[in-house]
């Protein structure tokens, strides 16, 4: 009987030495495929690159602070007056859900947020700032269908301008200066 034990003693303990010496090797493969996969590019884009994703007639500023992109736009205070409260606050939202800030996040994977900042000569009317990863592709395209539309028939339609507000609202972190957008 001591002879059985020590046999299967010996065998038991040649299994646990093979798994071992099998597991180091499945590490040392698993660091060697690890370290073949390309370096992810954290680039982020400067003031002027940044700048150049938007098209747009009126004052445009871009800055990067951190990996937070943040591009200031002038609105007209002479729709601010007309439209109130609403224009002020759908304002950044109309440049935040577009082609070009859903462009500036694929071609800088380094880039964490991008805020979206209207102002009245000094005065800040909203600030808005979309997290990379807030929205999957199929809410981009939502949210890009839901600004479009607001860009295209919100003065007929004023709903959908209240649309495109209540969307980012949801998805953004906002702060709307009281002065433009408390009602009178």
């Amino acid at each position: 009987m001591v002879r059985g034990t020590v046999t299967y003693n010996h065998v038991l303990g040649r299994w646990i030495m093979e798994r071992m010496i099998m597991m180091r090797w499945m590490g040392i493969l698993l660091l060697g495929l690890a370290a073949c996969q390309e370096p992810l590019d954290l680039a982020l884009p400067s003031a002027d690159e940044i700048e150049s994703y938007y098209a747009y007639q009126g004052r445009l500023d871009a800055e990067l602070s951190g990996n937070v992109a943040t591009v200031r736009v002038g609105q007209d205070a002479q729709q601010l007056r007309r439209g109130g409260s609403l224009w002020a606050k759908v304002g950044p939202y109309i440049f935040l859900f577009t082609e070009e800030t859903h462009q500036l996040f694929e071609d800088f994977p380094g880039l964490a947020g991008v805020r979206i900042v209207t102002t009245v000569g000094d005065a800040e009317v909203a600030s808005v700032l979309l997290a990379r990863d807030e929205l999957s592709e199929v809410l981009w395209r939502r949210g890009m269908n839901i600004a479009g539309q607001a860009r295209r028939d919100g003065t007929k339609r004023v709903t959908l301008m209240s649309d495109l507000v209540r969307w980012g609202e949801q998805h953004t972190e906002f702060e709307y200066n009281p002065r433009y957008t408390s009602q009178r």
